[in-house]
């Protein structure tokens, strides 16, 4: 039995959140969920969905997708996982579309494809990810052990999808497949809410303190089910009971936001960790009728809501640290943040939210946040606003500073600077690493994650080269890499901010199993006045019997690399400016180019990127500079005048 958690959120709602007072404190089941059903007409009848449908359409008379048991298996025989998520997927994706198109049209085909879905995955052995099973370590089994499910991020989202989808057509299931209901509740209660509370072992409650986005991913969905499904007579203690669990356990979550409200796991795991204690937070006030309204009430989750617009480069183009891509797709719930940015009183990431609101939301993102971007009227009457781009961003929770040449544009160069340390979540081997952008796209760049394995978060993790300090902006010392684990950190981070300079200076020694190095020390800076970025490294290195092993400094490219002697000359992504890197002359330059053929690097790079290994053995400084092609701007300039 462990100790009941007080956080964050237990302060802000006091004594609220018990179950004993929620039990009276909850809306009812049929009106608990902050969306209309689909007899709601004013709601559901003019509902933009016309490329939902389309797809839907071309769904009908299509075999349904089938993950396999051999698909399964597979993430213990080659480490494959990728084979039975992305047919998971699509088995929902497809189940989310029928329901956009039962719910809009009320015609009975598109609630037979409903009921299809739905019982199609009450029928699927698991819904846990097989990568995320324990049923090998705890039966020896490479399947899933079906009187033992595993609460995952999967089950948690099918129990989601079929309590929202429940919530909307429930009238039109009860019409058209009288049972279908009760089948949902009970694979609900087998496999989500009785192992919730019977097992207080979930690695991702974090009662060791290591909390991470598995918490309130897997606690939101938990709550909207309870919340929705428990809804018989005598469910009503219980169904207090669960939401009052998932807030404690979402309370550890709050209570780890830092106070400048900074995710370490970076920008693409925000939405699926920070957003999803904001959208469950949201779904609480509502069915509290506002009574626990944590956002106005928590500095960090106010903090939190503008974590997206300072990782903001530019466009679509964002800072990429951990397992993140720097695109990453924009098919993301900004109708969620636009909501909490509200709640908040955040102007800026309500207008960097409202930049994108003309996209059309897509089945990808879940049914549940389809169904508000659908509906949400306030965010559906939101115009189309700019994102801010602050000039200077320092998050001293994670040590990571971006600064820019000029507020609210992305023209210009960018420099994003991270000190912290190599046991973050999803971590990367980067302390001290350095990302450039130009008119806010990349060109010294973070290279991202690759398509996850079995390997990538296992023992092995640190085999992938992505994950490795050697495909970092960060120096190779006597031809040792940096060390994984939270004892290699940087030291004496230090942020200048001021109108005409921006800078971090850190020592990044400590990242290092190497004895002999006593310092080193990087300064990292924007210099607004003579539009440059300069990168000074000093170091002390004991001697070496023998002949000493390489020292380099390394630098990853995005986009056309040309090299001469004592400069690189690269021409950026999406047409922005071309760039000019410089380093001394008597520093030899060498370029390793790796070629990209996994569709989450090459998606966003292309077919290569290309590595600058400045060989530094024989000194012990290094100063670096990268500035804007001044004849490039000059030519640009003189066509535009010519026309």
């Amino acid at each position: 039995m462990t100790t009941a958690f007080h956080g964050a959120l237990s302060d802000a709602f006091a004594a609220r959140a018990s179950a004993a007072l929620l039990t009276t404190r909850l809306r009812p089941a049929d009106d608990a969920l902050p969306v209309a059903p689909a007899s709601d007409r004013e709601a559901w009848g003019d509902v933009p969905a016309d490329g939902i449908l389309a797809r839907a359409g071309d769904d009908l008379g299509a075999p349904w997708p089938i993950p396999l048991a051999g698909a399964a298996a597979r993430v213990h025989r080659d480490g494959d996982r990728d084979g039975w998520e992305q047919v998971a997927y699509a088995r929902q994706h497809r189940v989310s579309r029928a329901a956009v198109a039962a719910a809009v049209t009320l015609d009975e085909r598109w609630t037979d494809e409903v009921v299809d879905g739905v019982q199609l995955l009450c029928e699927q052995s698991s819904w846990c990810w097989p990568a995320h099973d324990d049923t090998f370590e705890r039966h020896g089994a490479v399947l899933a052990t079906v009187t033992d499910p595993f609460l995952d991020l999967g089950a948690g989202e099918v129990v989601g999808q079929l309590a929202w989808i429940d919530h909307v057509l429930g009238a039109q299931l009860d019409a058209r497949a009288p049972g279908i209901r009760a089948r949902i509740r009970h694979e609900a209660r087998v496999r989500v809410f009785d192992p919730f509370v019977a097992r207080r072992d979930w690695h991702w409650i974090g009662l060791d303190g290591d909390v991470h986005n598995w918490n309130p991913w897997i606690h939101g969905n938990v709550i909207v089910a309870a919340l929705r499904l428990l809804d018989q007579p005598g469910d009503g203690d219980r169904r207090a009971a669960i939401v009052a669990l998932a807030l404690e356990g979402l309370d550890r979550y709050v209570t780890s936001l830092p106070a400048d409200g900074a995710i370490d796991e970076g920008y693409s795991y925000w939405w699926n960790g920070a957003c999803r204690a904001l959208e469950a937070l949201d779904v609480i006030a509502h069915a509290t009728d506002g009574e626990l309204d944590a956002v106005p009430a928590v500095p960090a989750l106010r903090e939190t809501v503008a974590f997206p617009h300072r990782s903001h480069l530019g466009g679509a183009w964002y800072l990429n640290l951990a397992d993140g891509q720097a695109r990453p797709t924009s098919d993301q719930p900004w109708h969620a943040l636009h909501r909490a940015a509200r709640r908040a009183g955040d102007m800026d990431a309500a207008a960097h939210a409202a930049a994108h609101r003309a996209l059309v939301p897509h089945e990808a993102a879940g049914f549940g946040r389809l169904v508000r971007a659908l509906t949400d009227r306030d965010w559906i009457a939101a115009s189309v606003a700019s994102s801010p781009l602050p000039r200077d961003v320092w998050l001293p929770s994670t040590e990571v500073l971006l600064v820019r040449e000029h507020a609210g544009s992305a023209v210009g160069l960018a420099l994003a600077v991270k000190g912290g340390h190599n046991g973050e979540h999803h971590n990367h081997n980067d302390v001290g690493s350095f990302v450039v952008a130009c008119d806010g796209v990349p060109v010294l760049v973070d290279a991202g994650r690759p398509t996850y394995t079995k390997a990538t978060f296992g023992p092995d993790r640190y085999d992938i080269w992505t994950m490795q300090s050697s495909w970092h902006n960060v120096p190779e010392v006597r031809g040792t890499a940096q060390g994984a684990g939270a004892q290699f950190a940087a030291r004496d981070v230090v942020p200048m901010l001021t109108e005409t300079a921006s800078a971090l200076s850190l020592d990044v020694s400590g990242a290092y199993p190497v004895s002999a190095l006593a310092t080193w020390r990087r300064t990292a800076t924007l210099d607004r006045a003579h539009e440059v970025v300069r990168i000074d490294d000093a170091w002390e290195l004991g001697e070496v019997s023998g002949e000493e092993p390489e020292t380099t400094v390394r630098m990853l490219v995005a986009g056309a690399l040309e090299l001469a002697a004592d400069h690189a000359r690269i021409t950026p992504l999406d047409g922005a400016t071309p760039i000019i890197v410089r380093w001394p002359a008597d520093v030899t330059a060498r370029v390793v180019e790796r070629g990209l053929d996994d569709p989450m690097l090459s998606d966003v790079w292309g077919a290569r990127l290309a590595r600058i290994d400045l060989s530094v053995t024989t000194t012990r400084a290094l100063s670096i500079t990268v500035e804007k092609d001044t004849s490039t701007l000059a030519r640009r300039a003189t066509t535009k005048d010519q026309r």
